[in-house]
């Protein structure tokens, strides 16, 4: 269970990144009330996966999903480059998250 704490707390930092973006400074209040939602449920997840999961670990494995996650919308969604370098870059921020999934004991 751990784990699935830990990939949704991933997944809703990519989405509280997008929306802080979209929330131009916290301006609109929609985006910016979502932005907060999403930031304590993602913490929230975090904190119980780390209940079980190593710090070094958890941290490095949620960040890399926002990060990745992060890069995939901006390309996707808000017309960001996506050149050759910029997604080998982000290549090897994954496999660096499929690393310490396996290096960690279950």
């Amino acid at each position: 269970m751990p784990w699935i704490y830990l990939a949704v707390a991933g997944v809703l930092e990519v989405v509280w990144a997008y929306t802080m973006k979209q929330s131009a400074g916290f301006t609109k209040p929609v985006e910016s009330a979502v932005t907060i939602v999403t930031m304590i449920a993602s913490f929230s997840l975090l904190a119980m996966a780390m209940k079980v999961l190593p710090l070094g670990t958890s941290y490095a494995i949620w960040t890399g999903i926002g990060a990745v996650g992060a890069f995939v919308v901006g390309i996707v969604w808000l017309g960001e480059s996506a050149n050759l370098m910029r997604i080998a870059s982000a290549g090897l921020i994954l496999a660096g998250i499929v690393g310490l999934k396996l290096a960690t004991p279950q």
